[in-house]
């Protein structure tokens, strides 16, 4: 379902021009894509009670489970200054970013609005724009907030998933000699 959601909010936004950047939808699919193959490799060694598939797949989920853990925990401890400081360091590493929050948010510059630089945003022929950052920062805290809870949701799942896994793992199968352990 995650992945699922992944893919689809990946396509949206390229589709109504939200996102132009390759990287950053390639990234959303490519994780989602990923998501969905580790699901489906659960549910077939699941239905297959299959030890190896299910033991790939607990790996696995543990390991999306620490990086998923570690993000949204470092979402949430994020202070002003540090989400500042990110900020600003996207900003000057993105060219194809700063164009897409330029025309979206209609602003110019990160700190200062300078009109010697060229701005892709409407308000740029008016030469009456405001920098970006003060608009960012606004909704960054909230956003980071979002993130880093729905994050922690998920990490929390995918931790109850593996115990799951791990218990259905070590049970014996049903399709097998009764008289047979696994």
């Amino acid at each position: 379902l995650v992945s699922l959601l992944l893919i689809g909010i990946a396509a949206w936004g390229i589709g109504f021009g939200l996102i132009s950047s390759f990287r950053v939808v390639g990234v959303a699919i490519a994780v989602g894509i990923f998501l969905f193959l580790i699901a489906l490799v659960g549910l077939i060694g699941a239905v297959k009670h299959h030890q190896v598939l299910l033991f790939f797949y607990m790996i696995i989920l543990l390991l999306v489970f620490i990086v998923q853990f570690s993000v949204s925990c470092a979402c949430l401890t994020l202070n002003k200054e540090q989400q500042s400081q990110l900020l600003e360091v996207g900003w000057n590493n993105t060219k194809s970013a700063r164009t897409d929050i330029e025309r979206n948010l209609n602003c110019c510059g990160f700190r200062v609005f300078d009109v010697n630089e060229t701005c892709s945003s409407d308000c740029f022929k008016s030469r009456q724009c405001q920098p970006c950052a003060p608009i960012i920062e606004e909704y960054s805290g909230m956003v980071l907030r979002f993130v880093g809870g729905i994050g922690l949701f998920f990490s929390f799942t995918e931790i109850l998933g593996v115990w799951l896994t791990y218990r259905y793992r070590n049970q014996k199968d049903p399709r097998a000699n009764p008289s047979a352990f696994l």
